[in-house]
């Protein structure tokens, strides 16, 4: 414990980049947690005499074509990022580790069948596609979009926990817990899986961005979230038509979604570099 308090001070300074994620993405947790006490204003509220009004005192975004507040809105867009974001990635990770163990652990013929064909079947479509397919079929909605994302966005978790298990099955201290009469659910979760949780880790941080990003592409193209409820690929679709008369429509959601795939990123690559020994002694941490 005390190396860690030590060394985490000394990796903030050395990957500044990291830290402006983590105050970026707690920023974002506390827009989503507490956005009924931090938003000026009601974001279903519409007030045509001041539809599309530039960012000023009153609405520091400006206002939409309908004259809701901008920043009302991006701030209760979050909770739908961070709602999507976090489910999607838990609902795959829990697939990809379920999957990719057992693929990797008994290895044979279920490796082979889960490995190159269900694996290959899902990766041979596009997982933006799947979603869509999904949606269009489903309807739109919170829980329709979390699946439809989760049905594609498992494979690669799956493929890293089973490269992961592979190796790890062989080594010696696996070796001994089966020898001593472990079950194969022990050695699993007792042994293997602390073993090769620090790349799956990294994998989640890094798949929050692309979670966040697939849920702005769905509710850009009409198929995330139903309105009124505010969204920020939502927001971007609705200020399409006013591109060039009133550009802060777009501006500020794009901003949004920019900064909240780019802390997540910030976030993996600095959890790659901290968990890795020889990155962590390179950079002297």
């Amino acid at each position: 414990m005390a190396t860690l308090s030590i060394s985490l001070p000394r990796a903030a300074r050395r990957n500044p980049l990291a830290t402006i994620g983590v105050l970026l993405v707690l920023m974002f947790t506390l827009f989503a947690l507490f956005a009924p006490w931090i938003a000026p204003q009601d974001p279903a509220h519409l007030d045509l005499a001041i539809r599309l009004s530039p960012p000023s005192a009153a609405h520091w975004c400006g206002t939409d074509e309908l004259g809701r507040d901008i920043l009302s809105r991006l701030i209760y867009g979050s909770q739908v990022s961070m709602l999507v974001g976090s489910s999607v990635v838990a609902a795959s990770l829990a697939i990809g580790l379920i999957i990719g163990s057992l693929a990797g652990y008994y290895g044979g013929r279920l490796d082979r069948f889960i490995n190159v064909v269900v694996m290959n079947a899902f990766m041979s479509f596009p997982a933006i596609l799947i979603a869509i397919a999904f949606i269009a079929f489903r309807g739109p909605g919170v829980f329709n979009l979390i699946f439809a994302l989760s049905l594609g966005g498992w494979v690669g978790y799956a493929r890293l926990v089973r490269a992961q298990v592979l190796a790890a099955r062989e080594r010696e201290f696996v070796e001994a817990a089966r020898a001593l009469g472990a079950s194969d659910t022990r050695i699993i979760l007792v042994h293997i899986f602390p073993n090769i949780i620090q790349p799956i880790i990294v994998q989640a941080a890094i798949g929050m961005a692309g979670a966040i990003l697939a849920e702005a592409t769905m509710s850009f193209l009409g198929l995330g979230v139903p309105p009124p409820t505010a969204s920020w690929g939502a927001m971007l679709n609705d200020g399409r038509s006013h591109l060039f008369d009133a550009p802060h429509l777009m501006l500020f959601p794009a901003l949004a979604v920019m900064l909240a795939v780019l802390a997540f990123n910030f976030i993996g690559d600095a959890l790659r570099d901290f968990l890795d020994p020889r990155s962590r002694i390179e950079a002297g941490f």
